[in-house]
């Protein structure tokens, strides 16, 4: 018997990193044949290493141009055509629809994986009309839609975007313990260290989490935030260097390797309101034995628990993340400390990756036999 013949589809070559390497590595540990679609940067070798093909197929995230994006599904159709998979993985909004529109033209069987809703499915106008169209069309013979929390398992049940049949609720994209490890608390040095990751835009809640910053960085001057990420929206760039200047934080550009600037602070913060799938950071935050902070918003809220593992605040709200940070500094060390033990368990008790992993395999077992 041939070996299962896997394709799958992205918009980001780092995000399969990231986030899917543990399922690629089971796929080919199975004896499957994996090849790999996704705009081409310089993680391409290492997964040509681990024993992957790469067809690189160059398109914006983000873009919107109709010309383009039928460009993308033409190039989905040609790779399809002569890869000939058994069964197509897709991530991200675009892969999930050209390469969806794509799988039932062709018949071929199709697992896609939604991280989150995002603006164009939420927004109440024209673009959220055709992405709700392209949505039900792509995943019509979809065999599994992977949805990360409840809200968006509802919002795809109620919007007939899937059935119960395909839907399968899973713990979001999950953390690997072992490459997020159980991290030694830093010393009490009489410094307060927070760290903000995360894209630069509005719905992540920088302007909220500058504001904050800087006023309790005036009133408690040993207190830091520094803040990691790509700019989303340029708008934040002079902010950005107008907040480094403060003394508040640093901003620090995007980073790769996010594990040591978790490791180096006293715990992780996110005032989002974005339509999260699951926020990854404050799982690999939790991971590392660091309390987090965030919201009461969904994707957020379901990472920790309230005054156990972390602290919540309201979204949207400067004066509620302000309590929440002093609340926070105001802590003994020692209870700094166990909330980030209790976090790290929680994670290892709900959100594992292997978790991830089994799900996806019994899912492609399930087409295969």
């Amino acid at each position: 018997m041939s070996p299962k013949k896997i394709l799958i589809l992205s918009n980001d070559v780092d995000y399969l990193y990231t986030l899917r390497l543990e399922t690629i590595e089971k796929l080919l540990q199975s004896g499957a044949s994996v090849a790999l679609s996704a705009p081409s940067n310089d993680r391409v070798a290492f997964f040509e290493k681990l024993g992957c093909t790469f067809h690189p197929i160059e398109f914006s995230p983000r873009g919107k141009n109709p010309f383009s994006n039928l460009g993308v599904l033409l190039k989905y159709f040609k790779l399809v055509k002569k890869i000939k998979p058994d069964v197509v993985l897709t991530y991200t909004i675009k892969s999930n629809i050209y390469g969806g529109l794509v799988c039932r033209l062709l018949k071929v069987p199709q697992i896609a994986n939604m991280t989150g809703l995002g603006k164009a499915l939420m927004d109440d106008n024209l673009i959220q009309k055709v992405v709700l169209s392209l949505l039900r069309i792509a995943f019509k013979k979809t065999r599994t839609v992977f949805l990360q929390n409840t809200r968006d398992l509802q919002y795809f049940l109620d919007h007939s975007i899937t059935t119960k049949e395909q839907s399968v609720l899973i713990p979001g994209s999950g953390v690997n313990l072992s490459r997020h490890p159980l991290e030694s608390y830093p010393q009490d040095d009489g410094t307060v260290r927070l760290i903000y990751i995360a894209r630069i835009i509005k719905d992540k809640g920088i302007e909220e989490m500058m504001v904050a910053a800087k006023v309790i960085h005036q009133k408690y001057p040993f207190f830091t935030c520094d803040i990691a990420g790509f700019i989303g929206e340029d708008v934040y760039e002079s902010q950005l260097a107008e907040y480094s200047a403060s003394g508040a934080g640093t901003y620090l550009g995007f980073q790769k390797d996010i594990h040591s600037l978790i490791k180096r602070s006293h715990a992780v913060v996110l005032p989002s309101y974005h339509l999260e799938g699951i926020a990854n950071v404050l799982l690999e935050g939790a991971s590392a034995g660091r309390p987090v902070l965030s919201t009461d918003h969904i994707g957020c809220r379901d990472t920790f628990d309230d005054g156990i593992s972390g602290i919540m605040f309201a979204p949207r709200s400067v004066d509620t993340l302000i309590e929440a940070i002093e609340r926070f500094i105001n802590l003994p060390y020692d209870q700094k400390i166990s909330m980030g033990l209790a976090g790290r368990k929680k994670v290892e008790r709900e959100f594992d990756r292997e978790i991830i992993v089994n799900e996806y395999m019994k899912a492609v077992d399930k087409i295969m036999q």
